[in-house]
């Protein structure tokens, strides 16, 4: 561990040492990979249906080619981590990156297109995964929650700017142009990453990539009810918002009858809710308990769940007042999520990276269960959104509330 904040000994020679914020500016970097991913080419769906002579559904499985790809390979990011070392595994994820991005942008049908999608899920997924490990091998308690608050303070940039970039660029070139964006934006990564991130897992903390050894790992996890809990708690409390990003294209264009340059009226409200959100987070940390803290999240999750569903039972979809919950609802899910994070990383800190690719992968797999089935039922009524992303807030709530359960009964029983 450091000595100083600002220091990460373990970097190699040739990267030397790197300060706590250019750090998280790197991190938020690797982690703004998955949201251009999907939310750039958001406003290209009509586009792509053109251009491809594709239908819709076949174009929104892009993202659910993407969204399985990304679940499935993001259980190995962690534990190849842990054998490879942080650093090694992220150059290589970001060389595939960038391949699969300039093959979307080559893609002349849309099965071409599916298959470079699921290369770029294969490979994006590796920075945030990492990044969350890296934090928690260089910093404890507070200074890691603040560190991680402060990454998705700079990392809620990305969703908020992805679908308008998107949407000038479609307007202004075409959506093959959407993907070189990407592909340069992952060579400058790939160049940052390679000069200056630091290596935190030194080789004699790795272990062996054994299948043996890797099976316990995931058994350890896997069979944790507390893993199980919090991370659901996490994954619903996402999935709220995730709902809506799933159904931009049909709740902006259709309900909102906004263009393809205007999908800011839904990014900027939830983008500033994560931001402020994440701040408030940064300012709490060490001044009250994670689970007060949670709980004052949850309050704004409810709260603004209630509130939409409640509008759009009486009135019809409109602006602000459609787009306006995202803002309180992104806002209460910042607040949660730092301290819920560490605390589940913290179930396993021997196999932090393992722990970090399992929530990362229940998480991803709801998100591309919405993307799949759940966002193009629900995206026919705006008041059927509202109902299912506060659905999910009710169950992110009774996840939280079972693991402190668990946590207390747990205790008490250890010390009877």
């Amino acid at each position: 561990m450091p000595t100083a904040p600002d220091a990460y000994p373990s970097s190699p020679p040739h990267v030397g040492k790197i300060d706590r914020r250019s750090l998280a500016i790197l991190l938020a970097g690797l982690a703004m990979l998955g949201p251009f991913s999907v939310d750039t080419y958001l406003p290209a769906f009509p586009n792509i249906e053109a251009n491809l002579h594709a239908s819709f559904i076949e174009v929104q499985q892009t993202l659910t080619a993407y969204m399985l790809s990304f679940g499935v390979m993001i259980l190995w990011h962690g534990a190849l981590s842990d054998t490879f070392g942080r650093r090694n595994v992220i150059l290589t994820s970001l060389a595939v990156f960038a391949v699969a991005s300039l093959g979307c942008a080559a893609s002349h049908s849309i099965e071409y297109l599916w298959a470079f999608r699921i290369l770029q899920g294969v490979s994006a997924g590796a920075g945030a995964v990492i990044g969350r490990a890296i934090i928690r091998d260089a910093y404890d308690g507070h200074a890691a929650s603040r560190l991680l608050s402060l990454v998705t303070m700079i990392f809620s940039i990305a969703p908020a700017i992805a679908p308008i970039m998107g949407g000038w660029i479609v307007k202004l070139r075409d959506w093959r142009s959407i993907f070189l964006f990407l592909f340069a934006f992952a060579v400058l990564m790939l160049w940052q990453c390679y000069r200056k991130l630091p290596e935190t897992l030194p080789p004699e903390r790795r272990h062996a990539f054994h299948p043996r050894h890797l099976a316990h790992s995931y058994y350890q996890v896997f069979r944790s009810p507390l893993f199980h809990l919090k991370a659901a708690a996490i994954a619903f409390n996402f999935a709220g918002l995730f709902l809506y990003v799933a159904a931009a294209p049909v709740f902006l264009t259709r309900h909102l009858r906004l263009g393809p340059d205007q999908f800011g009226w839904q990014f900027i409200p939830s983008v500033a809710g994560i931001f402020l959100g994440a701040l408030f987070a940064n300012r709490l940390a060490g001044k009250m308990s994670i689970p007060r803290q949670a709980l004052i999240g949850f309050t704004f999750l409810i709260g603004a769940a209630l509130f939409n569903v409640g509008y759009h039972l009486y009135f019809p979809p409109a602006l602000p007042w459609s787009v306006a919950p995202l803002f309180f609802y992104t806002f209460g899910m910042s607040i949660v999520a730092p301290g819920a994070t560490l605390m589940v990383l913290d179930l396993f800190p021997h196999i932090r990276g393992i722990v970090a690719s399992c929530q990362s992968f229940v998480l991803t797999m709801l998100a591309a269960a919405i993307s799949a089935v759940i966002a193009p039922l629900l995206s026919q009524s705006v008041l059927w959104l509202a109902e299912g992303q506060c659905a999910f807030t009710l169950l992110a709530l009774a996840f939280w509330l079972a693991s402190r359960a668990y946590s207390r009964l747990r205790k008490s029983r250890s010390t009877a």
